[in-house]
């Protein structure tokens, strides 16, 4: 609900400050300036899923849970820390019924296969999202869409709108790969006692 009052918002306001810049609030202006915002919002939209649907056909052993390129420092769990993230990433929307694998809540956090796929499908997401945040600017190459006025404004908004969910995964990361480690240990101490000494 958060994404879609804050894109609908931001398309009302674009065309309303674009018809405001022509020295003029007509129906008639607004309406078009209306329409560019709204071809703007769906070319971003388009741009993300297609970035999304690029990113899931990669290798997969570039997105496996300790993959050395998604690993999360120090710093940056404290600049999440400092933007009071667990306060707000209830707002963000969770995408994984596109993908079949919800990460908005745990489900098994005893099974390293499946905490194993939730790192894997947080590095896919991480690598869709920004990848979508960066190319949104593609708009700018748009004349139709009045680059500095319409797709400048709606690819600020797309790439913050991006950057939200990719820092909730970042900020999750470090906690799930001691997580799946911890249980990979286990199961492995598990797998070498002998059948009649388990409990």
């Amino acid at each position: 609900m958060f994404y879609l009052i804050t894109i609908s918002a931001a398309t009302v306001l674009i065309a309303f400050f674009n018809a405001l810049s022509k020295g003029t609030l007509q129906l008639a202006v607004f309406g078009e300036y209306l329409l560019i915002t709204l071809l703007g919002v769906a070319a971003v939209f388009a741009i993300d899923g297609l970035m999304a649907f690029v990113t899931r056909r990669l290798p997969e052993r570039w997105f496996l849970p300790e993959a050395r390129l998604f690993s999360v420092g120090k710093w940056e769990k404290d600049l999440y820390r400092r933007t009071r993230i667990n306060a707000w990433k209830k707002y963000v929307p969770e995408w994984g019924c596109f993908t079949g694998f919800h990460k908005d809540k745990m489900q098994s956090p005893d099974d390293s296969a499946y905490l194993g796929r939730f790192l894997l499908e947080s590095n896919y997401g991480v690598a869709g999202h920004l990848a979508g945040a960066l190319l949104g600017f593609l708009l700018l190459l748009i004349p139709p869409l009045r680059p500095l006025t319409v797709a400048l404004p709606v690819a600020v908004i797309n790439m913050i709108l991006s950057l939200l969910p990719t820092m909730i995964l970042r900020f999750n990361t470090p906690a799930l790969r001691r997580l799946y480690r911890r249980t990979l240990e286990r199961e492995q101490r598990l797998a070498q006692l002998p059948k009649n000494g388990r409990a």
